[in-house]
């Protein structure tokens, strides 16, 4: 308490002190100080020097002053004097007007224009502004006219501690690797202080700790924090609140302070090794599973995060190191187990593995503090399954001639039942790949056979499937794919690769090779096809052509002699034998036609047909039968025309004498007897229709009217 007290008369009279030691200089010694407030000579009473002289003397101001100082936050009852203005041309005689003008002229500062008193009429901040040019000037109060010319001087605010350290970032944050040996840099704070730091030690700061020891230490002025504990784990405390302190005038009583927080959190290194959650795990798995399918989880756990806090699993030992495989989930960091071999409860009922985990990251500095790796033993039991049939081979490759019988066997396929029990087994086939139903199995021992002819011509392979079924669980099902490969026979004899048509040039040379013609065969033996050419016994002695054998398995067809005329034979007919080299040998006829052509010196064919001979010279068929047309379109002409003008000529109308008809009209009226001649017309007897002047025409048959009685 009396340490307070004293603090706070301190903070009362400091400032009444500074006033007084900064105020009273200039208040008692301006009068004194001739320099500054009078004109030289006029208050020493020296006498006025020769122009001559005085032009060889410097000129002297009329007044002189230094800088002024006010004390900043100063506030009385009275305004405060800052200084007085004098002039050694003032008599006393209250002829000279002091004026003054410049940085808060008449409003902060104001001067007795009489005595030149200058008081400063408010509160000032240095802070807000340092200090104020002002300018001085002494007239004659009646015509105000200038006595000197104006001066410049200087109003200071001089500082006084009223302005308390600010962290303007904070709070802060800041990290720092855990085990961290003593004096590891943190982090930095910085605080400001508004007063001047020039005068005196207002703006001096001084830092400290409040809260947050013994863990950390600042330094005092650089405001450096550090580490003052070591081994500080993350894992036991990973956050501390620390508050700093920053102090001016030193740090000594009676400066102001202000504080900020420093939030500090301990960041992870990989300083614990990963430990299971137990010693030995125990698991099941059916004999079936699927491969890849995990079995069970291991878990190893470690006290660090992130990075540090990953693990690897590995099998190290166990009796199952080929059957099962471990790796880590990247999400839960788990040791998952899965099948990597199919099992088998009757070969294998048990496995004991053996399972490490161990840091993938490992920090060297922290090596020494022991292996970052741990070990666990896992046990695993083969539980029994109702398995399906399993067949001697995953794949069948059978073989049959295609001259084989109906009911012959073409193989077998047979299946076991790999459960204790041991079903017996049904086979048979499955149908949507047998659609002709080529193949017959028999149930119990699984012996195909064949169910109908096969042709390798037609198709050379058979995939079907073969369905082996529990006799007790018919839901335990297997399937086998069989491959039938159909061998070849030679049942196919040779032919003509296409049909054949041979042109023989009437000027051709005895020994001219007239075609060569090739043949194929459906079969395929295994030393490919070798093909034998012959005529028939009754041409051997062909007189016009014969046939030579070729390298390459073809056969050409020479001429004998030449002279070959199209008016004596235009077309010959040479039968072929074609034989292949088969178990029993297969061979058929064929029979070449040859055309004689007439052709050109150089042998090309231009015309094969015996009517060429009939034709003028140089005159082609063509040309024939554009002639022929032409003809036929004038006769036709001619006949339709004498046609039409024949039947122009013929009249249309039935004459009087052409008329052989007999028109009988009855009358029931009698007659006048001979002597009536005018009673009736016999023209109009000749031709009724006459006498209404119709005609009758020939080209048109008549209508007969019969006219009622």
């Amino acid at each position: 308490m009396p340490e307070r007290l004293t603090e706070m008369l301190m903070d009362t009279w400091t400032p009444l002190i500074i006033l007084w030691i900064t105020v009273l200089p200039s208040i008692c010694m301006a009068p004194m100080n001739q320099s500054q407030v009078l004109p030289s000579g006029s208050s020493t009473g020296l006498k006025r020097l020769p122009e001559e002289q005085r032009v060889l003397n410097r000129s002297k101001r009329g007044w002189v002053w230094n800088q002024m100082f006010v004390l900043e936050e100063f506030s009385g009852p009275e305004p405060i004097l800052v200084g007085r203005l004098h002039t050694d041309l003032d008599p006393g005689s209250s002829k000279i007007k002091y004026i003054l003008s410049g940085d808060g002229a008449g409003t902060i500062f104001v001067i007795n224009d009489k005595t030149g008193d200058i008081h400063a009429m408010k509160r000032l901040d240095r802070e807000e502004k340092a200090e104020y040019t002002l300018t001085a000037q002494a007239v004659d109060r009646d015509t105000n006219k200038p006595l000197e010319p104006p001066s410049e001087f200087i109003i200071k605010v001089q500082d006084i501690n009223d302005n308390a350290p600010e962290f303007v970032d904070g709070p802060y944050h800041a990290t720092v690797p855990e085990m961290s040996v003593v004096g590891t840099f943190v982090t930095k704070v910085t605080a400001t202080d508004a007063d001047d730091p020039v005068y005196g030690n207002s703006a001096k700061l001084v830092y400290s700790i409040l809260e947050g020891q013994p863990y950390f230490s600042i330094e005092p002025h650089t405001a450096i924090i550090k580490t003052a504990l070591p081994n500080m784990d993350r894992e036991a405390k990973e956050e501390y609140f620390v508050v700093i302190q920053a102090k001016d005038m030193g740090g000594h009583m009676g400066g102001l302070s202000g504080t900020t927080t420093v939030t500090i959190t301990l960041t992870d290194v990989n300083d614990n090794p990963p430990k299971f959650a137990q010693s030995l795990y125990h698991f099941s798995v059916m004999e079936d599973v699927a491969l890849g399918e995990p079995i069970g989880r291991v878990k190893a756990n470690d006290l660090d995060i992130g990075e540090n806090a990953k693990s690897s699993y590995d099998i190290i030992e166990g009796d199952g190191m080929d059957i099962f495989e471990i790796t880590t989930d990247a999400q839960t960091q788990d040791g998952i187990i899965r099948v990597r071999k199919p099992l088998d409860f009757e070969t294998k009922k048990s496995y004991t593995l053996k399972v490490e985990a161990a840091n993938v990251h490992i920090d060297p500095r922290f090596i020494s503090g022991g292996p970052f790796k741990d070990t666990a033993t896992v046990k695993i039991v083969v539980e029994d399954a109702d398995e399906p049939p399993v067949f001697s081979s995953p794949t069948y490759l059978l073989e049959v001639h295609e001259n084989a019988a109906i009911n012959s066997v073409i193989g077998q396929v047979t299946a076991h039942d790999p459960d204790v029990s041991s079903s017996p087994i049904r086979f048979s086939i499955d149908r949507h790949t047998d659609l002709e139903r080529q193949f017959n199995i028999n149930a119990e021992d699984g012996k195909i056979t064949l169910a109908t002819p096969l042709d390798r011509e037609t198709n050379m392979w058979h995939n079907i499937t073969i369905v082996a079924t529990e006799t007790r669980n018919h839901s335990q099902v297997s399937r086998v794919p069989v491959a039938i490969k159909v061998l070849d026979v030679n049942d196919n004899a040779p032919e003509f690769a296409s049909e054949h048509e041979a042109f023989l040039c009437e000027n051709g040379k005895p020994g001219q090779v007239i075609q060569i013609v090739s043949a194929i065969d459906k079969d395929d033996p295994k030393n490919g096809h070798y093909f034998l050419y012959s005529l028939l016994p009754e041409m051997v002695n062909n007189p016009n052509f014969t046939i030579k054998k070729n390298e390459d398995n073809t056969l050409s067809i020479l001429a004998k002699h030449s002279g070959f005329s199209r008016q004596k034979q235009e077309v010959y007919l040479l039968p072929i034998v074609i034989s292949d080299s088969g178990n029993p040998p297969m061979s058929s006829t064929s029979t070449l036609t040859i055309r004689v052509c007439g052709c050109s010196s150089d042998g090309i064919v231009q015309s094969c047909n015996v009517e060429a001979y009939v034709l003028p010279i140089g005159l082609s068929m063509g040309a024939l039968i554009a002639i022929l047309a032409c003809i036929i379109l004038l006769l036709v002409i001619v006949v339709l025309f004498v046609t039409l003008r024949r039947h122009k000529n013929e009249p249309l109308i039935i004459k009087d004498d052409e008329d052989v008809r007999e028109n009988i009209i009855r009358y029931d009226d009698e007659g006048g007897g001979e002597e009536d001649t005018e009673a009736f017309d016999i023209a109009t007897l000749q031709n009724p229709d006459g006498i209404n002047g119709f005609l009758p025409r020939k080209d048109i048959k008549p209508d007969l009217q019969f006219m009622p009685r």
